[in-house]
């Protein structure tokens, strides 16, 4: 058993942490309930999307030893799935606030490609409007988003991503702040009053853009966007020190 939880910015993993990626992987590599093209197998439609995936080893209150799984962002298209814990908040929901605002967002840039095939003066002044609303829109789509966000620590204390990094970092939160693995394993398992004791963070397919994640490998959370929200969330909890 760990005797202290994962130091989540540099780690060996932990036998049990091991355990549970093995099993997850080998979920990854059979499973046939959702289709996601990881590029690696051939034949596949669609964009190559490599995925950061998590396990969390946890104790229930009954003392029972098992693991939650985790995916970053969406997978196979949306966030919920068999065998991994669901979003903190669920921002894909029909006739939520986003979807309303992302059709709003579309159908402003499909008013400015069509200002921009005429070519006028007059379309240019128009085009820059629609520009500065679109910019407008967007900012305060995601500010409204990250106002959903609210995350548990083990005390039960829930705070706000926006407060999160306004408190820790003096700024307003990455896009994708919320999304990653590790707090919303966390989260999930706060919230189900489970203890826990092990994390483990691996890539899962080919990563076309970055050389830098390699397939089966395991990684550190993220410091961007997950360092002032897990620093919420680790309060009280005993941690590794960080390994020299």
């Amino acid at each position: 058993m760990p005797e202290k939880f994962t130091y989540p910015y540099k780690y060996k993993p932990h036998a049990l942490s091991l355990q549970a990626s093995a099993e997850l992987q080998e979920y990854l590599q059979h499973q046939n309930e959702w289709e996601h093209n990881f590029g690696l197998k051939s034949g596949q439609e669609g964009k190559v999307i490599g995925k950061m995936f998590g396990v969390l080893v946890v104790q229930t209150t009954q003392g029972e030893i098992g693991y939650l799984a985790a995916f970053s962002g969406k997978l196979a298209g949306g966030y919920h799935h068999a065998k991994f814990v669901p979003p903190v908040y669920d921002a894909l929901t029909e006739g939520s606030f986003l979807n309303n605002g992302m059709q709003e967002l579309t159908r402003i840039n499909e008013e400015i490609s069509s200002l921009k095939e005429a070519h006028t003066a007059v379309n240019q002044h128009k085009i820059a409007e629609l520009q500065q609303v679109r910019k407008e829109n967007s900012i305060a789509l995601q500010a409204m988003l990250f106002n959903q966000y609210y995350f548990l620590n083990q005390a039960g204390e829930e705070k706000s991503l926006r407060e999160i990094f306004r408190n820790n970092a003096g700024s307003n939160p990455p896009a994708g702040a919320g999304e990653c693995a590790a707090p919303k394993l966390l989260h999930y398992a706060f919230k189900h009053h489970m203890k826990p004791l092990a994390l483990a963070e691996f890539w899962w397919g080919l990563s076309p853009k970055s050389a830098f994640w390699k397939h089966g490998a395991f990684y550190p959370a993220c410091r961007e966007k997950c360092a002032p929200i897990l620093a919420h969330m680790l309060q009280d909890l005993v941690v590794d020190d960080m390994p020299s």
